[in-house]
């Protein structure tokens, strides 16, 4: 999910993946925290995300600035499927889009709809393994289309940008 997506980009690795898929990856770690927080708190969280972030060098070394997983977007150079929940408010669905306007192309965005900040293939595994496996079989070729799952409906829109 959003960690481990933005742990990605984040690494800028030296190998171009055949493919990627980013699920519900927050822009930045200033934007993620400070919408964490007004999940919980309210409007009393508008003046939480400074006093944290800024313990970030003391504690593990980095800044706030290092954690911006938009900036390293563009050095991926990878099909890329973006993936995220229209009702997530850990991640809103305006900083998705964000996300998809500044990535390469090629690029898919999948709005999963009624999805909070969750497992989006506990939400609804078989539209989630049909969506990820027509996208990796679209890039990856063989190795991807013998796991193909037929797809039999569901909750979920895809919109592929225009070339």
């Amino acid at each position: 999910m959003s960690l481990g997506a933005a742990s990605l980009v984040l690494a800028r690795p030296s190998v171009v993946p055949d493919a990627v898929v980013l699920e519900s990856m927050f822009p930045t770690l200033s934007e993620a925290v400070a919408n964490r927080l007004a999940g919980r708190f309210g409007s009393l969280a508008a003046h939480l995300p400074p006093l944290l972030l800024w313990q970030l060098p003391l504690w593990i070394g980095v800044t706030e600035k290092q954690l911006r997983p938009i900036e390293a977007l563009p050095a991926l150079h990878a099909p890329l499927l973006i993936a995220s929940g229209t009702d997530d408010q850990d991640t809103k669905w305006a900083e998705t889009e964000h996300l998809f306007a500044i990535a390469n192309q090629p690029r898919e965005l999948w709005a999963v709809q009624g999805a909070a900040h969750v497992d989006l293939h506990a939400y609804d595994p078989s539209a989630y393994q049909a969506r990820i496996l027509k996208f990796l079989a679209s890039h990856l070729g063989n190795e991807a289309r013998s796991f193909a799952v037929p797809h039999h409906g569901s909750r979920f829109s895809a919109a592929t940008a225009p070339g």
